[in-house]
Order: structure tokens, then sequence, then C-alpha cells
């Protein structure tokens, strides 16, 4: 249910995203414009968990849950009515930014039912959530398939409808009803308890770098499998897939054993492991080598950042009784931040080859690195 609850945003992500051409037909309008419904999305989650962390702290998740698949659901059916681009990026911004109210409890949710093994079930969470951006196209070009782009919206709000009534009925932790647990602290009392915590900047870099690394991924391999190996869209969507896979497999392999290694090792192995594999994926491509030298150095890279990514939110997370929420909040808004560096970085470095993406990558893993060096070096003192 708590992945299911996730879910909600690479949804609303990646489902539209087949109709994009469809909808700047019908709005008259180009493509471009309709595309910056994705910069206002991101913007408009990144902020709404800024706004929500703090408030689920306080009040309590519950209520956060329900107001946000209530908001997104109605906002989703809207979005299926509007007549306008305006109304359309208007929309979309708030679906977003309601839609993070539900989103940000869930870690916290996570951290009370498995405790220390809190990085356990971040594994199965992220294990289900990434099946979501892995459909979403498929599923939006389905539904093209059968009728309008409209049907995209009303689909989305259905879903966030079952949702609602299934947590209506099922979910009730006991931090729904213990108000002990909740924090008494203001709005920015609460970011400021986060950021002063001894021993939390520097996992929480920890996991934006890890993020920033994922977004270079994301953002180059198109141009990098399609443009500078000049592979066809069938096999990228292959390629692309694997990748996901190597990351949900690494989610598997990590939810057995991290319980009896511990996050914190678990981190600092993924991240040895995955500055090797970066090391590798520049060395083939600065020596200009066949694609599938690229492909064999990404998937143990994507798995050590998959490991990496969930442990290091774990061991943030761990350090906080009642500012869970406020925690995910800085966590998600600063990895959205960082992540929308890496296509004017590349942009920055552009060279037609893969180099640059190889380089920002590695970049990246090292920082990750570094920050557990000093966060190792500041526990001994």
């Amino acid at each position: 249910m708590l992945a299911a609850i996730v879910a909600i945003t690479p949804l609303a992500i990646d489902m539209y995203l087949p109709a994009m051409a469809t909808l700047a037909s019908s709005f008259d309008t180009g493509i471009t414009l309709v595309q910056q419904s994705l910069s206002l999305y991101l913007a408009g989650y990144a902020l709404g968990m800024l706004s929500f962390g703090p408030l689920a702290d306080r009040y309590g998740r519950r209520k956060m849950v329900i107001i946000g698949l209530s908001g997104f659901m109605l906002t989703s059916f809207a979005l299926a009515f509007v007549q306008s681009i305006e109304a359309f990026l208007a929309l979309r911004f708030f679906q977003a930014f309601i839609g993070a109210a539900a989103t940000v409890v869930v870690p916290g949710y996570i951290k009370e039912i498995y405790g220390q093994n809190t990085a356990k079930g971040m594994s199965y969470v992220s294990l289900i959530m990434m099946l979501a951006p892995l459909i979403a196209p498929s599923i939006g070009s389905l539904i093209l398939e059968l009728g309008e782009w409209h049907l995209i919206f009303f689909i989305l709000a259905f879903y966030a409808f079952s949702l609602l009534i299934l947590v209506c009925f099922k979910l009730n932790m006991p931090s729904d009803s213990d108000t002990s647990s909740r924090s008494d602290k203001s709005f920015l009392g609460s970011y400021g308890t986060v950021l002063t915590r001894p021993g939390v900047k520097l996992n929480i870099a920890c996991g934006v770098l890890t993020s920033f690394a994922f977004f270079c991924y994301l953002t180059a391999s198109p141009f990098v499998y399609m443009e500078v190996f000049g592979l066809d869209k069938s096999l990228f969507a292959v390629l692309f897939s694997t990748n996901v896979g190597a990351l949900m497999l690494a989610n598997v392999i990590n939810s057995k054993i991290v319980g009896r290694y511990g996050s914190k090792r678990m981190l600092r192995v993924s991240t040895i492991f995955g500055t090797i594999a970066a090391c590798g994926l520049l060395l083939v491509n600065m020596f200009d080598l066949h694609y599938i030298f690229t492909v064999a150095m990404l998937l143990p890279l994507m798995a050590c950042l998959g490991v990496m990514s969930v442990n290091a939110d774990a061991i943030v997370l761990m350090k906080f009784q009642q500012e869970t929420g406020t925690a995910t909040a800085v966590i998600g808004t600063l990895r959205f931040g960082f992540g929308a560096l890496a296509g004017p970085l590349l942009a920055l470095f552009y060279t037609g080859t893969a180099v640059p993406f190889s380089a920002l990558m590695l970049t990246a893993v090292i920082l990750v690195g570094l920050c557990q060096l000093f966060s190792k070096h500041q526990l001994s003192q």
C-alpha cells in the first residue's frame, strides 16, 4: 500500500509522456510548452514536500495521506476537462504539490514498521515503486490506443480514489492515534532540528549525490544509446529496462542482507564497487569502445546506486523520532533540485560523446565516498 502511494508520482510523470504530441495538438500550441509541464510538476512536488513534511510531523501522517490522495484525485479529474494549455500547466503544478502530502509521509511509516531494519523496508518499497516508471509509458501508449489523452487523467483519478478507499479502511498505525509521538516544533523549527542534527548533513549529501548520478543517466541515456551509438528505439528500450532490472535486483539483495551487515557497511561497500564501475564506464568511453562495454559497466553501477540510495536515506531517517516527515522533505527537495542540474551540466560539457555523462557519474560517486570519509572522521573526533 505504501509503495502504491509513492507510485503516484512516477505514474503522473511518465504515463502522459506518450501523449505530449497529442496534447500540443489539442491545445494548439508547441510541444516545448507542453514539456514545461514536466518541469512544473517537479517544482510543485518539491515545494509540496517542503510544505507538508513538517505538517505531517506535527498533525499526523494519516491526515496528510488523505489530504494528498483526495487533492491528487480531484486535480487529476479536473485535468481531464481542461481546454487551455495555461489551465493544464497550473493544474499539473497543483497536482504535484498536493500529491506530495501523501508521499512525503511514506518513509516515516516504513521506519515505524521496520525499526532498525528501515533500509530493508525502503528496499521493498523501492523495488515495487520502480515498476511504475518502467510500465507507465506503456500504459499511457495503450490508453491512447483505446481513447483520447483525457482518459489518462481519468485513470490517474481512479487510481488515487482506489488508494483513498484502501487508506481509509486499512491504514491505521500506532503513530496515527498516539499524539505523544508527534513533533511540537514550529515549521522552521522542524527544519532547524533536521539540519543541525550531528552526522545528518553528510549522509543527506550522499543520497543527493546518488540521485544526481541517477538523473545524469536518465537525462543522457537516450542521447548516448541512440545518438552516440546509433541504436534504434526498441533496443534502447530493452537496455533501459535492463538497467532498471539491475536496480530492482540490487534492492532485492539489499533487503536480504542489510539486516545482517547494517546500512553503513552496505553504503560503504556499494560506494567502493560503484566507484570501480564508474571508472570502467569512463575508460570504455574515453577509448571509444563498442556500446556493449558501456552496458557492461552501467549494470553494476546502477545496481550500486540503488543500494547507496536506500541505505543513505535509511541512515538519515534513523536519526529522527519525530521529524521523519521534515527529514524526508529535505532529502526529496534536495534530490530533485540537484537532479535538475544534470541537464544543464551535461549541456555545458557536451562533446558529442558519452564521456561527459560518464565523468559526471564518476564525480558524483567519488563525492559520496568523500562524504563518508568526512562523516567517519567527525564521529572519531
